[in-house]
């Protein structure tokens, strides 16, 4: 079975070039469903990712997802795996990347020895009927993304167009500069919760930063992941416990609702009371957000990153936004200590009487 993001798609890719090199051993075709029977009994189908109740009840001795990027999430782990078991069939995965997805995942379990898994890259270069110095003349010509993309074959998608990670600044040990800690807190839901399992969910993420008086922002930690009601609560008491913030936010609404029972079961039992602030989007886009809180901190060096094994995931975040295909979790639960680290400005007076204001009325 070939498979591709439509069956419209598939035709259009396989259908008049398996015809010209089955030739002869073509028993007999049908174009209305796709379908060519060779001498011996095998059946190729030609099928789309867009109609999954087409891909049910088959028997497999060898899958290609073409275009597997662009498929339709769940439609290879719930419905053509099952089809190669009985068979033991073999499968191969084909795209153009489309940022992080389920492609990314496929080619990851190669890349990192999964048994029965493996990977290959290939980028226009290693194709010998590509001219070269066309390949040359469409990277002076294309965003960068695209190219790397379309050409390269990078997993990145629009990578830094808005972030530049090569140029994050890192830190082994915070400065000794007065600040305070925050915590902001940027929920997703709870592993328990029952819904596809199959689907790309958000994570949970738990930014842990310490700003500095000059408001340089140190970003201690940023925990992530699938958690439990009871998990996330746990992080999140923890967390106080080590960092000992001067607040705590949570972004309001019904994942917030939910973490506040286990949340005050802790404080009671411990005899720990933290303080609580709730975060709202202001009617703000998530990307909007994030790129007024982030961006111009990052380009003037105002906000550095503790070496640690969270750097990789907030990398490939920052490298892809603001791409609908890969997660941005982290970044937003960072963007969030926008709205609560304080700052102290001096006004330049020595002494209260010194201050006289412009305005009588607005006192500015």
């Amino acid at each position: 079975m070939y498979v591709g993001p439509t069956q419209a798609l598939a035709r259009d890719l396989m259908w008049d070039l398996l015809k010209d090199l089955a030739g002869d051993i073509i028993e007999s075709s049908n174009i209305n469903n796709l379908e060519i029977v060779l001498a011996g009994g095998n059946k190729i189908s030609l099928k789309g990712s867009d109609r999954p109740d087409t891909l049910r009840g088959y028997s497999l001795k060898h899958l290609v997802c073409d275009e597997y990027a662009f498929f339709k999430d769940g439609v290879f782990d719930t419905i053509l795996r099952p089809a190669l078991s009985d068979r033991k069939g073999t499968a191969m995965f084909i795209s153009t990347p489309e940022g992080r997805n389920g492609f990314y995942d496929a080619f990851m379990k190669g890349e990192t020895g999964e048994k029965g898994w493996g990977s290959w890259h290939l980028t226009s270069y290693d194709n010998p009927f590509l001219d070269p110095e066309e390949i040359d003349d469409a990277k002076a010509s294309l965003p960068g993304w695209a190219f790397r993309q379309e050409y390269m074959a990078s997993f990145d998608a629009k990578g830094s167009e808005f972030f530049d990670p090569e140029a994050f600044a890192y830190y082994e040990d915070r400065p000794t500069t007065a600040g305070d800690y925050y915590i902001a807190v940027d929920l997703a839901g709870f592993e328990s919760d029952r819904g596809n399992k199959t689907k790309r969910r958000d994570n949970s993420a738990m930014a842990v930063v310490y700003v500095t008086d000059d408001g340089t922002w140190c970003v201690d930690d940023i925990q992530y992941g699938r958690w439990s009601l009871d998990e996330t609560a746990e992080n999140i008491f923890k967390a106080v416990e080590k960092y000992k913030p001067i607040a705590v936010g949570i972004e309001k609404g019904i994942a917030q609702q939910a973490v506040m029972s286990p949340l005050n079961d802790l404080m009671r039992r411990t005899h720990r009371v933290f303080r609580i602030d709730l975060l709202s989007h202001g009617n703000q886009k998530k990307q909007d957000r994030i790129l007024w809180a982030l961006q111009g901190r990052f380009e003037h060096g105002k906000i550095k990153l503790k070496k640690g094994d969270w750097n990789l995931a907030f990398v490939d975040e920052a490298s892809a936004f603001p791409s609908q295909l890969v997660h941005d979790d982290l970044l937003d639960a960072l963007a969030y200590i926008d709205q609560m680290a304080i700052l102290a400005y001096d006004w330049g007076g020595d002494t209260v009487d010194d201050y006289t204001p412009v305005d009588m009325i607005a006192g500015y």
